[in-house]
Parts: structure tokens; sequence; C-alpha cells
């Protein structure tokens, strides 16, 4: 039940966005260096199970993290042009 309402939350989330770039663009320049496997505590990209806990804090906190730098992850996480709804749009990519 909870994948459902989880996977139903990302859906309208991502109807909501309008990011200014690309995000598969975006992931490739900016997170794919560690977000595909590179680095094991980064979240790998496609994997659900490691992203639904962290979309349970709720995209705000996701942003915000990705905005301030979490544990390893430095601030604006290597995407110094990205908008908040960039941030979004590649971590809703990420989490698919």
């Amino acid at each position: 039940m909870k994948k459902i309402v989880l996977a139903a939350v990302v859906s309208m989330l991502s109807l909501q966005v309008q990011a200014a770039q690309d995000p598969e663009a975006v992931y490739a320049r900016a997170c794919a260096a560690c977000h595909n496997g590179q680095l094991p505590m980064a979240p790998k990209r496609g994997d659900k199970a490691a992203w639904e806990p962290r979309l349970a804090k709720g995209m705000d906190v996701l942003v915000q993290n990705v905005t301030n730098g979490l544990n390893a992850m430095p601030p604006r996480g290597l995407c110094m042009d990205c908008s908040a709804e960039d941030y979004q749009a590649v971590i809703e990519l990420m989490a698919e």
C-alpha cells in the first residue's frame, strides 16, 4: 500500500515540476558520477528500495538536502546552475 501511495505522490509531483533544464542532461553531467553506483552511500538511479525512505521524507526535504549538501554530497550536488525545480525533476528521474 505504501508503494502505491508513494508512486501516486511522485506522479503528482512530476506534473507540477517545470524544470528549466533537461533532467537527463543534468543527471548525466552532475549526478551520474555518484548515483550510478560509484558511491555506495548514494542511492542508485532506479533503485526504488533505496529511494523509497528518502521520498517518504518529502520532496522539499530532498531538494533542501541537495541544495545544502548531505553527507558526502556537496552543496548543490555539483549542479551550480540548477534551480529547485531542476533538482526536483532529477530526483524524480533517479527515483523512477
